[in-house]
């Protein structure tokens, strides 16, 4: 008689590897079906793959007694003002609510366009593919366990606790009284409110002080943890206790749209129409994906602003008093300036909010540009390149803009294609070998869930950082298919493996898809254009308190972010 096999167990890199697989099933084939309520079957599911994934952004979520306060402010940054307050979401494609009396509400982190219809209805613009949609639901879902936590710490023995009572009172009251500043608690009761709160949440008085603090960065009159708290908590209740469900949707028109490159295809043929009507056509271009202000910071800034900032002073130094919110005013005139010396901006109209500026070399004040551009002027007023800058693309939208700009431009009868010679890319990234602020340089992109692999050739190699003194590191990076469902064993896997995965991003083996493609396919663009890749670490998601939630970069980012910029411009003007 043969013995039985016996199965070992599985690690927990493959039950969170196999959670991230079922939360994506269960999301398209929600996102197919065009419906599903949190408090479902559907959504109990979802929810259930949510805390078996144990993502790291989303901290001490499975804890029953806490609510995670970190990844509650990550959230409600990305997710529109007064979400709390609704039973009903849905998302929707541009369907003309742009043009509607409503008000236009853009979250604090994510440049998504939505709309209160009434006081328990929001639309959420949904223009930039699939990751968009899988980034929001993944939200709510958090939205609605940490909902679920207050609503029981509300209740004892199905009555409503004097904490939860009393908080109520504050923030209706707060909400009745007139005031420019919606939701104001006065000073004198703050601290009674974060007394009820601490309650409600699990949470100590000193870390709800902290949490109450940090809501109320930028908004220093707005106490809006109350209001959140107590409306997450009374929408969980009543769909207890009186069968008001909560209910998301998707409309039938973004059901039909997702997937076609709408949107890219519009945005692709104004910015090559642009290119074509100003004669810039026919000079070398080079693409860089990046943020708005590294490269014309870079450019520009040391001659518009030396008269007043001095003579001597460098790019990341003026870069610094630029980034500070009090310098509003040395933005516009280094913009105003820009503008005047070969800088165009095309602000977005297709709906992608990706932003593009472009850049005619052969107008640049080449005598009055800082030192540390080291051109070839030569090559410069010779060649006359171009330069094509594109604000940062959102995880699967990579693929869908740089698939239709690589396309030829098809005018007068006559298919005309791109005269690319590079595409440079300054992405930020979770490092899993370094720390913030970290530079990371791939040799490949690793696809998350998927057998798709992109390996290629980096032109950037750590010489060209030796004298920044960075930490640099080389290696694959992991393309996830969302940031927020990240989890500890499945990237300890990969950095461990014989991956070598150094670090994670969402757009990476996105838009190597499209160069590929556009290269050894279509033939569209040269087989051999140069890419240059280079990753700064916006955070280390292995270590504790190093997410995303834990905060933003600040002044800490500066130094990578112009440290890559000046690299690439100086890699383009031929240096």
């Amino acid at each position: 008689m043969l013995n039985s096999l016996s199965v070992p167990p599985r690690s927990r890199a493959q039950e969170s590897r196999a959670a991230i697989e079922r939360i994506y099933v269960i999301m398209r084939h929600l996102f197919v079906r065009g419906h599903y309520k949190p408090g479902g079957v559907s959504g109990e599911a979802l929810s259930e793959a949510l805390l078996t994934l144990q993502p790291e952004i989303y901290g001490s979520m499975t804890d029953a007694e806490k609510v995670e306060l970190n990844g509650l402010a990550y959230v409600m940054a990305r997710l529109p003002r007064g979400i709390e307050k609704c039973r009903f979401v849905q998302l929707i494609a541009a369907e003309g609510y742009n043009n509607s009396g409503f008000e236009k509400i853009v979250p604090a982190k994510r440049r998504r366009h939505c709309y209160c219809i009434d006081e328990e209805t929001m639309l959420i613009e949904v223009t930039r593919g699939r990751s968009e949609i899988y980034d929001i639901l993944t939200h709510l879902t958090f939205l609605y366990i940490e909902a679920d936590k207050i609503r029981d710490h509300a209740l004892n023995e199905g009555q409503p606790t004097q904490e939860w009572l009393k908080l109520e009172k504050i923030v209706l009251g707060a909400t009745s009284t007139p005031s420019s500043t919606p939701y104001l608690v006065e000073t004198e009761v703050r601290e009674q409110a974060i007394s009820y709160t601490s309650n409600l949440l699990g949470r100590t008085f000193a870390e709800t002080v902290a949490a109450e603090r940090r809501f109320r960065q930028g908004e220093p009159d707005n106490n809006n943890l109350f209001q959140i708290v107590y409306w997450l908590g009374r929408v969980a209740m009543e769909e207890m206790q009186e069968k008001y469900d909560r209910q998301i949707t998707f409309s039938s028109a973004l059901r039909e749209r997702i997937g076609h490159h709408i949107h890219g295809e519009k945005w692709a043929t104004e910015v090559k129409q642009f290119l074509w009507s100003q004669n810039l056509w026919q000079r070398p271009l080079h693409i860089i994906s990046a943020n708005l202000h590294s490269i014309v910071n870079c450019l520009y800034a040391v001659p518009a602003l030396q008269e007043k900032l001095g003579v001597g002073v460098t790019i990341e130094e003026i870069a610094r008093q630029l980034s500070m919110t009090e310098n509003v005013a040395l933005n516009q005139e280094v913009l105003k300036f820009a503008l005047q010396h070969g800088m165009y901006y095309l602000e977005d109209r297709a709906g992608t909010n990706i932003h593009v500026q472009i850049f005619d070399t052969s107008l640049l004040p080449l005598d009055l540009l800082s030192s540390e551009i080291k051109l070839d002027r030569a090559v410069v007023e010779e060649d006359k390149p171009v330069i094509l800058v594109m604000d940062y693309a959102f995880g699967e939208q990579a693929f869908e803009l740089f698939d239709e700009l690589l396309k030829p431009y098809k005018t007068e009868g006559q298919s005309q294609k791109l005269n690319l010679y590079s595409i440079s890319v300054m992405g930020k990234a979770g490092t899993l070998v370094g720390n913030k602020g970290d530079l990371m340089l791939p040799t490949a992109h690793i696809f998350e869930g998927t057998a798709d692999n992109y390996p290629f050739e980096n032109e950037m190699t750590r010489q060209d950082f030796q004298e920044t003194e960075i930490p640099v590191h080389e290696g694959a990076l992991l393309t996830v298919l969302g940031t927020s469902l990240q989890n500890a064993d499945v990237l300890n896997y990969f950095k461990s493996s014989s991956w070598n995965v150094v670090g994670l991003e969402m757009e990476g083996a996105h838009l190597q898809k499209a160069i590929q493609a556009a290269a050894k396919i279509r033939r569209s663009i040269d087989e051999h254009v140069i890419l240059r890749y280079v990753y700064y670490a916006s955070d280390n998601p292995l270590l504790t308190g190093g997410t995303l939630a834990s905060g933003s970069l600040g002044q800490t980012g500066v130094k990578p972010t112009y440290a890559i910029a000046l690299k690439f411009l100086n890699k383009i003007l031929h240096y």
